[in-house]
Order: C-alpha cells, then sequence, then structure tokens
C-alpha cells in the first residue's frame, strides 16, 4: 500500500501553504503529493493524471476537502466512484473524518459514508453557485454605477483615423496596418468599428 495526497488551487496566484501543511502532518512522502494549480472546471489536470495512473488496489489517497476533487455535485460523485470502486483505494478527506473509506466496510458505514459524501458535494456546489451569483450581482451593480472592468484600452495612435480611411481605400492591406497600429486583427476592427460609432 503506498499513501498519496492530492492538493488543487484554482489559480497559480492563489495559495496551496493551507493544503499542504495537512499532506504534511499525515506524513505523506513529498514525492507522493501531487499539485494542481488550476480550476476545478474539468479533469484536464496534469498531476490530477500523474496521481491516477499510480493509483493501485488498496492505495490510500487524502485530500483536505471533498471540493478538491471537482466543482460540482455530479464531478466529485464520479470522481469518488472511480478512485473508490475502480481503482479500490481508500480515501480520506482531512476536514471530514467522517469520509474515511478504511472505517466501518460494512453495509452500514458504507451508507452513511454515501450519504455524507452526497450531502457534502451537494453543500460544496451549492456554495459555489451562491459566489458565482453574488459576484454576477456585484458586477451588475457596479457597472450600473459606471465602474468599468478588465484591462484599459491601449490609446489609439494619433493617426489612427488617417491610417482607418487608407485602409478602406485599399491603400494599405491588412498586415501593413495591423503593423503600424501595433494591435491584432480581432483588436483592430474593434476599435474601427468603435471609431465609426463615435463619427455618427
Amino acid at each position: 500500500m503506498k499513501i498519496y495526497g492530492y492538493v488543487r488551487v484554482s489559480s497559480k496566484e492563489q495559495n496551496d501553504n493551507r493544503q499542504i501543511i495537512a499532506m504534511n502532518t499525515q506524513k505523506i512522502p513529498a514525492h507522493n503529493i501531487f499539485i494542481d494549480k488550476q480550476s476545478g472546471k474539468n479533469f484536464d489536470r496534469p498531476a490530477y493524471k500523474t496521481l491516477t495512473s499510480k493509483l493501485k488496489n488498496n492505495d490510500l489517497l487524502y485530500i483536505k476537502s471533498i471540493d478538491r476533487l471537482g466543482r460540482n455535485y455530479e464531478e466529485i460523485q464520479n470522481q469518488w466512484r472511480i478512485l473508490t470502486k475502480e481503482k479500490g483505494i481508500d480515501i480520506i478527506v482531512i476536514d471530514m473524518p467522517l469520509l474515511d473509506t478504511r472505517l466501518n466496510k460494512d453495509l452500514m458505514g458504507t451508507f452513511i459514508a454515501d450519504l455524507v459524501l452526497q450531502i457534502l458535494s451537494f453543500v460544496a456546489q451549492n456554495e459555489r453557485d451562491n459566489i458565482r451569483q453574488r459576484q454576477t450581482e456585484g458586477i451588475a451593480a457596479a457597472k450600473t454605477k459606471g465602474i468599468k472592468f478588465g484591462r484599459p484600452n491601449k490609446p489609439l495612435p494619433s493617426n489612427f483615423a488617417e491610417l482607418v480611411k487608407n485602409w478602406n481605400n485599399n491603400q494599405l492591406c491588412k498586415s501593413e496596418i495591423l503593423k503600424k497600429c501595433c494591435m491584432s486583427e480581432s483588436t483592430f476592427y474593434r476599435r474601427k468599428t468603435e471609431l465609426q460609432g463615435k463619427k455618427r
């Protein structure tokens, strides 16, 4: 039996120290701790793929919390089934001691673990949905106050209008005007449309 740990944060900027400390507390060998720094919206994660390819029957996997396995109810349930039923490994959820598949492997113990898993999966998805809703409402409220999001537009070349006019008159080809404006094709068309809108 080998012991593994899986850590996931949603972006490279997020701190994974809390999860790694939890893994170290369980005395998991450093080379058996797999870390992904990307969204849990799908399972195309390099470290997770490597980990699952190594897992063998009766191995033990630690995760800090149930939502490290996925972002919604269905994904968490599916991954739990793959790991415990198809791979035949045991899982310990550090934040929820009831989710330790080594314990009470009789019918009642399995029922209780499955029930707890379903409840926690639902709660995890519901919390994410609530956060997303609050973010959407916050952004909408900010926009009504005139607050703009995203990177500000780079200033246009001082002769942008003249360049567009020359391009419209076929005096400049596409590659030439993009080079002179220092912008991508999509940005050029967007800024050109904005310029034409202001002239109306």
